[in-house]
Formats: structure tokens, sequence, C-alpha cells
């Protein structure tokens, strides 16, 4: 018994310690990474934060909640990106610790809405502030110079039909909202009793959320299939060999009455407007197949406007050739294509694999449209690599008018690692937001093709494939809520906040005894002034 008492009391001066705390709150950051791909179990993602959150609101004051959101943000994004960690080695530290401190607010914020014995009504109103608290550090790190919208706590949810027609009404920002406030419930529920049915009517009102959305989301009509092939080439050193391993996959491909070919990202070398031998060659095989070709060009040149530098492009060719259609990436890899504030941090070069040279933007999206069989019409939206992360720009094409979304990608430097797998993942959310089928190819793997809901369409093309494959991608006509009303979570998100700190002000002002300092400091003032003057 006095061992057991021993260990107990060792447990508890333990968790009481700030290096203890650190190192926990640091490990709990890390855990929901596990339900993202390629570990890839999503229903961990609804209990992952659970331990952060127990941590967070037993923070002895609101400074070390902070500290303990700061470190439990460091631990989820070094988790999240350890894929990069070979390529930016202690960098990552640099980038983890400054995005990690988007975490420092919401970790205050747990503390504040769950710590001690909360009533009823905080803990319904924890329900809405915490997810809406990390909704908010979603939209400030979705901007691509912070990083971009990878690890989004709602993609993980990429196979979970139920999440993706959620997806179809407030994007993958309403399945994140959905994610936290599932992860509060189960806080409250094994940390304060005297909630608990607060707690539980809360996860209920999920559950009724989730099937709302799945009654009442707009259904998609069926508009046919469209045959689309992906052409991988896999791991081939050097560009000309990269391209006659697709040119060889591409000829294999002739007579299978086809509407597109796809090649991956990067899978042109050269400047096809400077080299017309290799132009005339891809027209060659657009000629054998009967289909245009959608390529992808990396390399130094300028773009239609006639600026100079190195572009990454989508380019349609034909069986005449150049069809004039292009499409220039326009959100680039921070450290990856370019270095934010490079004259600052251009040293990451020296201790990593960061861009030695900036790549040039795009100015515009494209919708590019297709000649050939099917409704003699089909409208394709482009996206490159990391493009794909983004709701609003797979939204905007589908607004313009693009019924089939063709990411472009190459994930070749992280071939084993979680990347390939998490970058494909990203399609089926992009599917089932705007009700498009989505295309995935990539020059090593993995690719892949989901269809207007989401679901998975054929078998994906791994990384140890050097194949071509074809795809009976099923069409849709119709819109869905999200690209009709866009990011509206990210609105009401602002909403609850902005009701908080409204009924927090409030409470401020009408704390007792404001009214009576104020006149005592005008009566102090008022004694100090002398007559005459």
């Amino acid at each position: 018994m006095r061992v057991e008492a021993a260990r107990r009391e060792t447990w508890v001066r333990r968790s009481a310690s700030p290096v203890w705390r650190g190192f926990g709150v640091l490990v709990a950051g890390a855990l929901p990474a596990f339900a993202f791909p390629e570990s890839d179990v999503a229903w961990f993602a609804y209990i992952a934060l659970v331990p952060w959150m127990m941590l967070l609101r037993t923070a002895p004051t609101g400074r070390r909640a902070f500290l303990e959101g700061w470190i439990g943000g460091l631990g989820f994004m070094l988790a999240v990106h350890q894929w990069l960690i070979p390529s930016l080695h202690v960098f990552i530290l640099v980038l983890g610790g400054f995005l990690g401190l988007l975490w420092g607010p919401w970790g205050w914020l747990v503390r504040v809405m769950l710590r001690g014995r909360p009533s009823v009504l905080r803990t319904v109103a924890a329900m809405g502030v915490l997810p809406a608290g990390w909704l908010i550090i979603e939209t400030v790190r979705s901007f691509d110079g912070l990083g971009g919208p990878w690890g989004l706590l709602g993609a993980s949810q990429w196979d979970v039909p139920p999440a993706l027609r959620l997806a179809s009404v407030g994007g993958v920002w309403l399945v994140s909202l959905l994610v936290v406030a599932v992860n509060t419930g189960l806080t409250v529920l094994l940390t304060v009793s005297t909630a608990r049915t607060a707690a539980v009517s809360g996860l209920a009102a999920c559950a009724v959320a989730v099937s709302a959305a799945w009654i009442w989301a707009p259904r998609l009509e069926n508009a046919g299939h469209a045959r689309v092939a992906i052409v991988q080439p896999g791991v081939i050193g050097g560009v000309e060999r990269r391209f006659d391993r697709s040119e060889e996959l591409t000829r294999s491909l002739a007579g299978q009455d086809l509407d597109l070919v796809v090649w991956g990202e990067s899978s042109v070398g050269r400047d096809l407007t400077n080299r017309r031998d290799l132009a005339n060659r891809i027209a060659a095989l657009s000629r054998q197949v009967g289909v245009p070709l959608l390529v992808n060009m990396d390399a130094p040149g300028s773009d239609q406007a006639g600026r100079t530098g190195i572009f990454k492009s989508a380019v349609l060719v034909g069986p005449e050739g150049l069809t004039g259609d292009r499409y220039d990436k326009m959100r680039l890899v921070p450290f990856g294509e370019y270095i934010p504030m490079r004259d600052a941090l251009g040293w990451a070069t020296s201790v990593g694999k960061a861009a030695s040279q900036d790549r040039r933007r795009g100015t515009r999206q494209t919708v590019m449209v297709l000649p050939g069989p099917f409704l003699d019409r089909l409208r394709i939206g482009p996206l490159i690599c990391f493009e794909s992360a983004f709701p609003d720009m797979s939204r905007q094409l589908v607004r313009d008018g693009a019924q089939l979304l063709v990411a472009q990608s190459s994930t070749s430097t992280f071939q084993r690692s979680w990347a390939p797998e998490q970058h494909a993942s990203l399609a089926a959310l992009r599917a089932a937001e705007t009700g498009r089928p989505t295309v995935h190819a990539t020059l090593t793997g993995v690719s892949a093709v989901y269809g207007p809901e989401g679901e998975r369409i054929g078998t994906p093309l791994g990384t140890e494939r050097s194949a071509s494959a074809v795809y009976e991608v099923p069409m849709a006509r119709g819109t869905t809520a999200f690209v009709d009303l866009g990011a509206w979570p990210l609105y009401g998100a602002l909403g609850v906040l902005a009701a908080l700190g409204a009924f927090e002000g409030v409470r401020y002002l009408r704390r007792p005894g404001r009214e009576r300092r104020a006149p005592r400091a005008h009566t102090v003032r008022a004694s100090k002034e002398r007559p005459g003057r």
C-alpha cells in the first residue's frame, strides 16, 4: 500500500511539474497526426484532442495555458509535416515553433471555458466556442505564405461518407468544426461530472447535424462518364528518361476510346514553346491515342504575358500541337518553390533543400475546354500540386464551369513518407466539396481518381508503380451547397467568437466596484488643484 501511495504521489508531482507537463502537451498535440494517411485511422480524430484539452483545462494560469497551447501546436505541426524533416532539417523547428504560436490563444480559451467545474451554460458555450477557435487557426495558417491548408483536421475524414457529405455543405471547414466539437464533448464527459448531461446533449446535437446534412444536402444528377487515363512514369532519374517513359506508357493507351490523358507535375522539363521537337512528339502521341494530353512544364521560360522566369504550367497539347490552353501555378510551396522574405530567411538553403531560386506565380485560374467524344466540350479545371489543398481554388473552377478537376502532382522527394497518401486523399475532399470528379495524377504515386461524392474510382497507382491506367469517371450535374455558399462556417466561427467577446465585455463593464473606483480617481485629481490657478 505504501509503495502504491508513493507511486501515486510521484505521478501527481510529475504531472504538476512544468517540464513533465510540457513534454505531455508536446506529445498530446502530435496525436491527431495519426488520423491522417498513411496511418489513416480516421475515427481517431474524434478523440485525439482529448488528452491535450484535459491538460489545458488544468493549467495553473492563463499564461501557462497559452504556453501549453503553443507547445501542443508545435507538436501538431511537427507530426503532420514530419515528412518535411529530411528536406528542411533543423529549420522545421523554426517553422513549427512559429506556426505553433497560433494555438496559444486556443490553449488559453480551453482553460477559460473548461477549467474547474464549468456550469451547464459554459459547457454548452464551449461546444461552440472551442471548435470556432480551432477553425480560425486553420483559416489563418491556410494562407499559402504560412504553409497552406495541409493537415486540416477535417481532412482526416477523407474516406468517411457522412463526413464527405458534410463537406458538400460547408467544405472541409465544417468537418473540422464537427471533429473539435466531439472532442470537446468527450473531454467534458471524462472530467466534469456536473456538466455531463450538457456534453451528451451537445454530442447528440452533432449527430443530428450530420444526419440533417446527409438528408438535406442537394443530390447531384448523373451526367454520364468520361474515360480518363493517368500516366505515371515512376521513379526515374533524368528529365529525358522520364519523358521517354511517359511517351512509352502513353502509346500503350491507343485504341482505348479515351477523353483525356493526364501526365503528372513536372512531366516535361523543358519549355514547350521553345522546344518544338518535344511539342511535336506529344502532338504525335495525341494523334495516336485520339485525344488531347494535359502535360506539365517545369522549366525556365515565359508566360502568356511575356514574363520570364521558372514557371510550373499545365499545358494542353492536341493532335496539331499546343492548343494555347495553359495554366501557370498561382500558389507556390513556401521554401519548396520560393522562400518568403528571402533576404531574411535565405539561410534556409544552407541547412536543407529549400528552393535556391524562386518560381514565378501565375495570375489567374483557367478552365480548359476539350474537343472530343464526351459531349464534344468537356471542361476541365487544372490544379498543380499544392493547390489541391485549397478548397477555394477548386470551388472557383467549378463556378467558372469546370466539369472535371485535374490535379497534377509530384511527391517524388517524399516517396517513403506519409506525404503521397496524404496528398492523394485531398482530391477526395475537393470532389465531395464541389460535386465534381477529381483526378490526381502524379509522377511517382499515389495517383488516384474520386467521383462527385468523394468516392474512390478504380485502383490507385501506388508509389511502387510505373504504369498507365484508365478510369471510367462518373460525371455530375448540379451544384453543392459549398459551391453556392462558400466557406460560410468560417464566418459562423467569427460570429461565435465575436459574441463571446461581446458577452465578456459586458460582464467586465458590469463588474461590481467599477462605478465606485472611477469617482474616487476623479476626486484625487481635483484635490491636487490649487485655488487661484
